[in-house]
């Protein structure tokens, strides 16, 4: 009989289950008990019920762990200096989608040369991970294959789902099991109705296919996501982060009868992709923020960096060794001082407005 399937398929090669995986780099208690920490302070914040704002900022994506380890460093002290305005989490994410080609994240391909050993970046990604999170910060990440929060999941308190898959069924069931709160983006032609749509889905009781811990195919039943937000990242060739996309935003929300809960990526559309305007993004989010106060309501819980140890970014040269250290090879970043006198002075700010 003639063949009539895997007709483009080379080969299929076995990953370890996610059980084999946690196995080898198993949860910490003090792992643990940073992430459901800040998973519960990213609820609060979201219930309304801690007025502080959380910050997810940190590279685009991780491609070197010793230099992200470094950073997570920085970051936890940082933490610690601003923590009674501002809960800060890193942003750890190891997949980066693509348009067309391109490098496609540290789990896809750990060693940067499309060798694809993808068996090997879910390990060095856990290991990243607890790393990051027995330091007591927790960590944020991108969402997009549907696998791999079996693999990592237990180490995640905040996700971002990308403004190329809000509006797909697939990310918005996924959603409705994260065991996280999950930001959506706003389409990457600046309209919202995809996002809200998907905090609605992700809402719902959902059966889809998936792996379970054995790795073995299965219906995964969700009981839905009660903690569904929307990102705004600018798009459409503007920025959406001004106060009347901030206003439109929360009509949209009031309309769909979702909570009044806003997060603003200072990166992307909102700097145009420029990282030296993403203070000056967070300055004016800081100042409306400030304003909704003084009002007496708040919709912006939450901001969004695009942050490393060098400014700038680099591409992938064929030596690795040629690599500048802590800077990013995908988007651009501003560098550690940058981050660091961003995040002072919207605490500062943000403590000085209680007076």
């Amino acid at each position: 009989m003639q063949q009539t399937e895997n007709l483009n398929i080379d080969a299929f090669d076995p990953l370890p289950t996610p059980e084999d995986i946690h196995r080898r780099v198993p949860l910490t208690e003090a792992a643990a008990e940073a992430v459901l920490a800040g998973r519960r302070s990213l609820e609060r914040i979201l219930d309304g019920r801690d007025r502080r704002l959380f910050v997810v900022v940190g590279p685009c994506p991780i491609h070197d762990p010793v230099a992200g380890l470094d950073y997570a460093q920085r970051l936890k002290s940082l933490a610690d200096e601003v923590a009674d305005s501002l809960l800060l989490v890193m942003r750890v994410y190891f997949e980066k989608p693509r348009t067309s080609t391109g490098w496609k994240g540290y789990i896809n391909d750990p060693r940067m040369d499309d060798s694809f050993h993808i068996e090997e970046g879910l390990h060095k990604a856990r290991e990243f991970l607890r790393a990051v999170n027995e330091l007591g910060l927790p960590a944020a990440t991108e969402a997009l294959d549907p696998i791999a929060p079996q693999y990592l999941g237990d180490l995640i308190a905040w996700t971002a789902i990308g403004a190329r898959t809000s509006e797909s069924q697939t990310h918005r069931e996924m959603s409705s099991g994260l065991s996280t709160p999950v930001g959506f983006k706003n389409s990457t032609d600046g309209s919202l109705d995809a996002a809200v749509n998907a905090i609605i889905s992700a809402a719902s009781p959902h059966s889809f296919l998936g792996i379970n811990m054995q790795g073995r195919s299965c219906v995964v039943r969700t009981n839905g996501n009660p903690y569904g937000h929307l990102v705004l990242r600018g798009g459409g060739g503007r920025p959406n982060y001004d106060t009347v996309s901030v206003a439109l935003a929360e009509n949209a929300l009031k309309k769909a009868g979702l909570a009044n809960n806003l997060v603003i990526d200072c990166s992307h559309a909102n700097s145009y992709k420029k990282p030296e305007l993403q203070p000056l993004v967070m300055q004016d989010c800081i100042n409306q923020v400030i304003t909704q106060r003084k009002a007496g309501h708040k919709s912006i819980v939450g901001l969004m960096i695009e942050s490393f140890i060098a400014a700038g970014n680099q591409p992938i040269p064929d030596d690795l060794g040629q690599l500048t250290y802590g800077c990013s090879v995908t988007d651009a970043c501003v560098d550690w001082n940058t981050t660091e006198t961003m995040i002072r002075d919207a605490a500062q700010a943000l403590r000085a407005s209680k007076n």
